[in-house]
């Protein structure tokens, strides 16, 4: 799901459930080879967490805020706190372990 800076809080930060969030651009040769996977999890999580992609170019403001310096930029969310971040292409199971720990983190919250 594309999302911009206008809904960014109430889709991240507001959100009851983990978040990934996939910070990008169409420029980016990695972003795009991670694209599939990123859509597939989301249809995948449906209902347990969040996955959700932004473009830096068209959104710069929650770039900037941030502070995403390459991309693709993964950062998970949880009870609108920033749990992890990873920068370049993942594995699937390195984007699943960012999704569990911000699951974990909200079990020990």
């Amino acid at each position: 799901m594309q999302i911009s800076d206008e809904i960014f809080a109430d889709k991240v930060l507001k959100s009851e459930q983990p978040v990934l969030v996939d910070f990008w651009a169409s420029w980016c040769p990695p972003c795009k080879m991670m694209q599939p996977l990123v859509d597939r999890l989301h249809d995948e999580l449906t209902g347990t967490a969040e996955i959700v992609s932004i473009n830096i170019d068209q959104n710069p403001q929650t770039a900037a805020e941030y502070k995403i310096a390459g991309v693709p930029t993964f950062v998970s969310f949880r009870n609108g706190q920033e749990v992890t971040r990873k920068t370049g292409a993942l594995t699937e199971n390195q984007l699943r372990k960012m999704i569990d720990t911000a699951s974990e983190q909200n079990q020990a919250a």
